[in-house]
């Protein structure tokens, strides 16, 4: 007899059976579910108590870089990365002290730093920027090539105008003029008149060295008159 069609008692009765056949996996099935609940409270509360951890580091490695205190700067970057390493505040703080090696023309540990942030950062945009960073440092280093296949992988349209400058100073660098006058002026293109920094690609644009004017055909010989026999 289907389900449907049994009375009220019929049906209690039915209820009842699969209850106590099913008892033992309704009781286990009920302790799991709530388990989960449990467990994924506390890895929530775990994972914001996480968060407010790499907040206050970060606040204090900003505190050690605005107090110049370089010492403080670089163990709390460290502390960072080893006790929140997929937090983006580790990854601030390696971008930073990227930018600080840079500056001092120290490009190994410039890049090593970059590196470690753009294999950690989950953000998709910031990820562009470390690239594009570590591009800059990568050509600064003297490799070209590598730096170019660097600035070839940012796809991230907010950063379409640097990717385009770096393109230029990479392929100017490995002697590709006309390459590179396409790669800047398609960076001009994005860039309005009042940007900070047009200018500097301007000018690079214009130091760049003339095309080579298309080689003229060779002179066809006049054919030689016949002698008259």
């Amino acid at each position: 007899m289907a389900f449907e069609v049994l009375d009220e008692h019929e049906q209690g009765e039915v209820v009842r059976k699969w209850l106590r056949a099913n008892a033992m996996s309704i009781a286990i099935g009920i302790a799991i579910g709530l388990l989960m609940i449990f467990g994924w409270q506390q890895w929530k509360a775990r994972d914001l108590r996480a968060q407010g951890e790499a907040a206050v580091q970060y606040k204090a490695f900003t505190d050690a870089v605005e107090g110049k205190r370089d010492d403080d700067v670089t163990s709390i970057a460290a502390a960072l990365r080893k006790d929140h390493a997929k937090s983006p505040f580790a990854v601030f703080a390696a971008l930073h002290t990227a930018e600080k090696a840079a500056g001092k023309g120290d490009f190994d540990a410039a890049a090593a730093d970059l590196q470690w942030a753009q294999s950690n950062v989950k953000d998709e945009s910031i990820k562009a920027l470390a690239s594009l960073r570590l591009a800059r440092v990568t050509l600064a280093k003297g490799d070209a090539d590598a730096a170019l296949k660097l600035a070839d992988g940012v796809k991230d349209a907010s950063y379409a105008a640097t990717r385009d400058e770096l393109r230029g100073d990479a392929l100017a660098r490995l002697g590709r003029a006309d390459e590179a006058r396409t790669a800047y002026t398609a960076a001009l293109e994005k860039l309005d008149a009042m940007t900070p920094g047009r200018d500097v690609v301007e000018m690079k644009l214009a130091d760049l060295p003339a095309s080579a004017a298309p080689a003229a055909p060779a002179a066809t010989p006049a054919p030689a008159e016949k002698q008259n026999s």
